[in-house]
């Protein structure tokens, strides 16, 4: 069974950086949205105390494309970087099967738009729960409540429906996990 690790907490204000996620499913090992943490020891740090290095990710997963998210994708020079259409390789650009794309046995790519038209999230079944990896919220406390640079905040609301009725562990965008209560 899968396990996740928060790695960085994000932030969102006057300065900005994402949650950063590690996902352990078998030989898998998925960092999520590796965007601009100021100290990249903030992310490399934790990754080593769990005993994985850089060259051992095997994929990074965006939820969108925003530089938050993705400004540090190149930590991780050995991954497959996985996005809402496709997925990269080198200097390959590869297809996917979209939505319910597997990353791993346990972990799936949910087309979730809104906050871009392009959001995707990773939704990952733990002995814990199943999680959801996304920006359909920004923050544990989930506000705000109407996200102001929303590209379709009526999708969004579709999207944060879907989440909530099939995941019991929410990581933000940028800070803390909250819990769904299903």
């Amino acid at each position: 069974m899968a396990t996740v690790h928060l790695l960085h907490a994000g932030y969102a204000g006057d300065r900005v950086a994402s949650s950063v996620v590690l996902v352990m499913d078998g030989a898998a090992r998925i960092v999520v949205d590796p965007g601009m943490v100021a100290r990249r020891s903030l992310i490399l740090d934790p990754l080593a105390t769990l005993g994985v290095s850089p060259e051992s990710i095997s994929h990074v997963f965006l939820s969108h494309h925003h530089p938050d998210h993705t400004i540090n994708v190149a930590l991780f020079p050995d991954a497959e970087v996985v996005d809402f259409w496709a997925r990269y390789v080198g200097d390959e650009w590869l297809d996917h099967d979209g939505d319910g794309y597997a990353l791993s046995e346990h972990s799936r790519l949910w087309l979730t738009p809104g906050h871009t038209d392009q959001d995707a999230s990773l939704i990952v079944e733990t002995a814990d729960g199943t999680y959801a990896m996304t920006h359909a919220w920004w923050r544990g406390d989930r506000t705000p409540e109407i996200d102001p640079l929303a590209a379709d905040q009526a999708a969004l609301e579709v999207s944060r429906a879907r989440i909530l009725a099939a995941v019991d562990i929410v990581i933000p965008g940028h800070g803390q996990p909250f819990r769904t209560g299903r």
